[in-house]
């Protein structure tokens, strides 16, 4: 009976140092998200999106026959916030690699961070300067603020428009907007007439708006800013009887953003990825059943429409999950060369194409330019 005993309680331990074992050997993804907050419109579709996947690839057996292990954190849209918690993932966790930075903000807030400790980092902000110049362990999967100004100019320009105001947000995504439109308007013969900025939270831009509507000779107004603060601009437009062609950065790329302008949305355009009109797309589209896809299952998980903010996290963490498939593991070193040497992968943002040079790997065809019309996304031809 004693020695029957006793291999059980060896068993037993031996079966929890087991368990133990298995669960010391999952692959942990860190994320720092702003599920809360004037940037939770982006950030919660992203949570959403790597529970919802993560959950997925697990039932499927997992990667490299580990399980994934989801450890995040609410940086509540707050930049200060999220280095704490990313030194949390770093220093406590011990996470293998981090999808997240839901703000361009928090992104660069924990981008120190991880180029001190070697940790991959793929960000799901938009500023050109997360990726400019190149950080060794920094990634991102959204099309810059750069971009943006680019494809938004273009089509001003095929509509003869050259006279127009930016009106920016003093977020660092906004900023970064700013600075790069700026940059490019040139380019492409843009005169910016009107300079206007705006605070993130603030809940009334008539005075700027004003401003701009009585600038002499100004013909298109440019709004670059996320979450809520572009939806309370395009309202205040709309009140105030401004008629001219209004734009919108791609921090706007959601159907939180129409249901929160109302009418006052229609007639907007702005860049966004094909997620949105996936259902529009040509059939022969290598995107199509990519984008198709991850809509289908975010509708049917979440009984909510998809924004292009989702599709960023899934993007990510299948290019994680790619990648260290590809290293054979999760040492760092090899899994972070994995990600810059990706080429041809199909996500929902694009074809993405790394290199050393080019830790995001989109250039401009990857934009779709969209229009607002009748509460609905429509593709500019």
């Amino acid at each position: 009976m004693k020695f029957t005993m006793k291999k059980l309680a060896m068993g037993t331990a031996l079966a929890f140092g087991t368990l133990a074992a298995m669960a010391a050997d999952t692959i942990k993804i860190g994320s720092v998200l702003s599920v809360t907050g004037p940037a939770a419109f982006l950030g919660d579709p992203e949570l959403k999106t790597l529970q919802m996947y993560v959950e997925d690839i697990n039932k499927k057996g997992g990667v490299i026959g580990r399980q994934l292990e989801l450890v995040h954190y609410d940086d509540g849209s707050d930049a200060g916030k999220a280095n704490g918690f990313g030194k949390r993932l770093i220093d406590d966790d011990k996470v293998d690699i981090i999808v997240g930075g839901t703000t361009t903000g928090s992104t660069m807030s924990m981008a120190p961070l991880v180029e001190k400790a070697g940790v991959p980092f793929i960000s799901l902000a938009g500023a050109v300067v997360i990726v400019e110049p190149v950080k060794k362990w920094v990634f991102k999967t959204p099309h810059t603020d750069r971009m943006a100004a680019e494809k938004v100019f273009e089509d001003m320009k095929h509509r003869g428009l050259s006279k127009v105001a930016l009106f920016s947000e003093t977020s660092g995504f906004g900023q970064s907007g700013k600075k790069e439109t700026e940059g490019v308007a040139a380019k492409y013969g843009i005169t910016l007439v009107a300079n206007e900025t705006y605070g993130p939270k603030d809940t009334d831009m008539s005075p700027q708006l004003t401003k701009i509507r009585n600038v002499p000779g100004v013909q298109a107004v440019f709004i670059f800013g996320l979450g809520q603060g572009p939806a309370i601009a395009t309202k205040n437009y709309k009140q105030l009887g401004m008629t001219l062609p209004l734009y919108h950065a791609h921090g706007v790329a959601s159907e939180e953003f129409i249901k929160l302008a109302g009418p006052a949305a229609e007639g907007v355009r702005l860049p966004a990825a094909a997620l949105l009109v996936s259902d529009k797309l040509a059939a022969n589209d290598p995107q199509k059943p990519v984008a198709e896809g991850y809509a289908k299952a975010f509708n049917a998980k979440w009984k909510t429409d998809v924004s292009t903010f989702g599709g960023h996290a899934y993007d990510g963490l299948i290019l994680a999950v790619d990648a260290i498939k590809r290293a054979g593991g999760t040492d760092k070193a090899k899994v972070r060369d994995a990600i810059e040497a990706t080429k041809g992968f199909v996500g929902t943002g694009g074809l993405v194409n790394m290199s050393a040079t080019d830790h995001m790997g989109l250039d401009l065809s990857a934009f779709k330019m969209l229009e607002i019309k009748g509460g609905d996304w429509t593709l500019v031809k």
